[in-house]
């Protein structure tokens, strides 16, 4: 019997499709910014969740479009800090207070705290930076790779 070993999900996808897939879920987290409410950290949690998965993606098109394998990202996980470290290395120049967000997000664990627990919500990063946070990745990796077609520094 031959065995069929199926690709990992997203091997196969370039740096564009990356990107492209990384401006909607950033306009989803425009939109569900405007849901959360004061007071109610649970509210701001679809905001976080789409944030940085947004984040996570226009960096990983980033490091594709500048040279890395799919297999070496996805040796990083869901590490925003590794992903900034290496995105620095191939380039992309991001204010210290952003790296530091990116490293910081990773160490809080915050995109698991934000998908399963409610409680650790209140002492997740404030909104104002990680929307800061999100809107700079955005900007600098369009500019960093300026032949990604992304609507993402037009509509701003």
């Amino acid at each position: 019997m031959a065995s069929t070993v199926k690709p990992y999900p997203g091997e196969q996808a370039g740096p564009i499709s990356l990107r492209l897939l990384a401006d909607q879920y950033r306009r989803a987290a425009v939109l569900l910014r405007d849901s959360g409410q004061r007071g109610h950290p649970m509210s701001w949690a679809p905001f976080r969740l789409t944030a940085v998965q947004a984040i996570e993606l226009y960096l990983t098109a980033f490091l594709l479009h500048r040279g890395s394998s799919a297999v070496e990202v996805r040796r990083m996980g869901h590490h925003l800090g590794l992903r900034a470290e290496a995105a620095a290395v191939a380039g992309l120049q991001l204010r210290k207070r952003t790296h530091d967000h990116l490293i910081s997000l990773s160490a809080s664990r915050e995109y698991l705290v934000t998908r399963y627990c409610p409680d650790g919500l209140e002492t997740a990063s404030q909104i104002n930076r990680l929307a800061a946070t999100l809107a700079e990745v955005t900007h600098k990796t369009a500019v960093a790779g300026a032949s990604f077609p992304s609507q993402s520094v037009i509509d701003r």
